[in-house]
């Protein structure tokens, strides 16, 4: 390789149901991705959340950016609910999509459950161990 180790930011182009999380990452697809991830139309992206305290409305850009592309937006804020501040909340409204904040795990199996039904969802997942 001429150019050297390409590094590139984590995306899956499809949408696929997880099929497990914990241990800091998810698995999906036969594959398995280390971090938060989100999962939109566009397919599964890497994010670098962490921890949902203290995130602000640019951790969520790729989010709007989309936003025309699905109805739902869940949110897993880790091991337990930590609701969504009011303005970003309002943001989200204001794009027209709905916001539901639950434990990663929560959002995880109602993602499933969406997607299943083939509807208009997308999921903001941080990692949990």
């Amino acid at each position: 390789m001429a150019g050297g180790l390409e590094i590139r930011a984590a995306h899956f182009p499809g949408r696929a149901p997880l099929d497990a999380y914990g241990n800091g990452g998810f698995r999906f697809a036969d594959m398995s991705h280390r971090g938060s991830i989100l999962c939109l139309p566009s397919g599964v992206h890497g994010w670098d959340a962490q921890d949902f305290p203290g995130l602000e409305e640019q951790d969520f850009q790729r989010l709007f950016d989309e936003a025309g592309e699905f109805d739902i937006l869940l949110v897993g804020t880790g091991k337990t609910l930590i609701p969504m501040p009011a303005d970003l909340r309002r943001r989200f409204r204001e794009a027209g999509v709905a916001v539901e904040t639950m434990s990663t795990g929560a959002a995880v199996r109602t993602y499933n459950v969406l997607l299943a039904e083939d509807r208009s969802v997308a999921a903001a997942l941080i990692a949990v161990d």
